[in-house]
């Protein structure tokens, strides 16, 4: 029997998704969160899963924050990314916090029992026509000499926090941090994404699943 966590911030969502898991003798949904916070409480104060079935936009903490931290905390779970967004950004992000496979909502009824057995066989699992758009989008970037700047995970809560619109004082409060610090880890988040200001942030915090637009 997999165990599975299920993450969702609709709880109409996890209805459906828990109906079609616990459709199949071989998986059942041990618990359910509102996000990726609460699944990691649920993880640490005792509940026994195999795998986290995450969304990506959540509040608190997203399913590619959540996928980080459960990974390093838990190295025996396997984690799946479902989303609604056939984005190629939100799926070099999810395979590179260490998801084991990305399903798309509109295809969870053909996909999702699939990619719980693959990941729990440790096979990825990507939706169809995802290998093209990881050659092609490899290749391209090979071929330009490009390579994109990685936020660490104090930068990346720091941008969370700046796209949803916090002062850096109120940034500063939050997280226990000077206001120097602040924004000594914007202007770094700046130089790493090459951008100039709070609104190609705010694009960058969107595209990547940090925030719903």
């Amino acid at each position: 029997m997999i165990r599975i966590l299920l993450a969702d911030d609709h709880a109409l969502v996890r209805r459906g998704v828990r109906l079609i898991l616990d459709g199949e003798p071989d998986l059942r949904v041990v618990a359910e969160a509102g996000d990726g916070a609460e699944a990691i409480e649920l993880l640490r104060g005792g509940v026994e899963a195999d795998l986290a079935v995450l969304d990506v936009a959540m509040p608190r903490m997203t399913g590619l924050q959540a996928t980080r931290e459960l990974t390093r905390r838990f190295p025996g779970l396997r984690v799946l990314i479902l989303t609604m967004h056939d984005n190629e950004q939100y799926l070099f992000e999810a395979l590179k916090a260490g998801a084991a496979g990305y399903v798309l909502k509109t295809l969870a009824d053909r996909d999702l029992i699939a990619a719980c057995r693959a990941a729990m066989r440790g096979e990825p699992f990507l939706y169809p026509g995802t290998v093209g758009t990881l050659i092609g989008t490899y290749l391209e970037r090979a071929r330009a000499g490009r390579s994109d700047g990685v936020l660490t995970p104090r930068e990346e809560e720091i941008l969370k926090l700046v796209a949803e619109g916090h002062s850096s004082k109120e940034i500063a409060g939050l997280l226990v941090i000077s206001v120097k610090t602040v924004e000594r880890h914007r202007a770094n988040i700046l130089a790493k994404l090459g951008m100039k200001d709070r609104l190609e942030l705010l694009r960058y915090a969107i595209r990547v699943g940090l925030i719903e637009p």
